[in-house]
Order: C-alpha cells, then structure tokens, then sequence
C-alpha cells in the first residue's frame, strides 16, 4: 500500500522526521498514523542511543529568571554542530528545562552525579534520585513524562548527541 502524499506530510508534521523516513513508517504501519508514530520513535530511539557516545562540543547556555527576581537559572545545554544549537526545538528544550530547573530546584543532573555518601544517607534512595536528580524528576509541563523522555526524544528527532552539561540555580535567601 502506498503512503498519500497528504498523510506523509501529516506524519512529518507530527514527528519532524524525513519524507523517506515518514512513507516507509506509514507503509510498514499500513497507513496507521499513530502505528507510524511509534515506529518512528523506536527508530529514533535506537539511533539516539547509538549517538550517545559522540562528543557534543558546542551547544548553549540558557538562562531564566522567574517572576519577581527571586529565583535564577542557567544551564549549559551541549549538542554536537552549532547548526542544531539554533534550532528552534533545541532552543526550546533548553528554555523549557532552565524553567523546570527554576520550579523543581534538582541538585545533580543524573544518579552517577550522586556521591556515594549522600546516597547512602538518604531513607529512600530511589526517591531521593528522583526527586533531586533532573533527569529522573517528572517534567513541570507533563507530568506523564521525565527529563530523560523529553531528552531522549529530543535526540530522536534532531538526529544528534545531546547533552545536559550543567546548571545552576540561584534563589535569593539559600545559600
């Protein structure tokens, strides 16, 4: 069965993926769209993972202050080309994140930033990682997915290595 070019451009619309990459999901899903979706999103998946081990050298700082100046961030969002640095999706995920940082106030970015020490301390480890660790809190805007969901689709439809390098988080009155 062949794709209709207005279901293709439906498709790349929803996913941002290639026209190639859209036809053969939907053709493979028999003209299901939510099927070709999730194709498309394994794919991307699987490619993201096989990039993870390529330098992400260039990127962007992003900054956010929150109403009444009393809460700051400014987190350092790594990609690999200054290209995908200008997207609009890639600048987005580092505003979006720079706010989610600014209203749930993570202390590490992953569970291998932890300190041994810290960790054991903690009454409940699995949620002291998920409550201090970014990329293991719910995402402020859709509670349904986590930081890493957000990054790792991210990676899937961009098509590079990204990365989150560091952050920090001022708040008027903490230490």
């Amino acid at each position: 069965m062949g794709a209709s070019l207005e279901d293709i451009r439906e498709l790349r619309e929803m996913t941002s993926c290639g026209v190639i990459d859209c036809k053969k999901a939907l053709e493979e899903a028999k003209g299901d769209m939510k099927k070709a979706q999730e194709l498309l999103q394994k794919r991307g998946l699987e490619i993201a993972a096989k990039k993870s081990s390529r330098a992400a050298l260039n990127g962007r700082l992003e900054a956010y202050v929150h109403m009444g100046n009393k809460i700051a961030v400014l987190v350092q969002v790594n990609c690999e080309t200054d290209f995908v640095a200008k997207n609009s999706d890639f600048c987005q995920f580092a505003k979006d994140l720079a706010m989610h940082i600014a209203a749930m106030g993570p202390a590490y970015i992953s569970e291998q930033d932890i300190p041994k020490e810290v960790l054991a301390e903690a009454k409940d480890p699995k949620a002291f990682v998920k409550e201090r660790c970014l990329l293991s809190q719910p995402f402020v805007k859709d509670q349904s997915k986590t930081i890493q969901d957000c990054l790792s689709a991210l990676v899937a439809k961009i098509g590079e290595n990204i990365v989150i390098g560091r952050f920090t988080r001022y708040e008027v009155g903490v230490a």
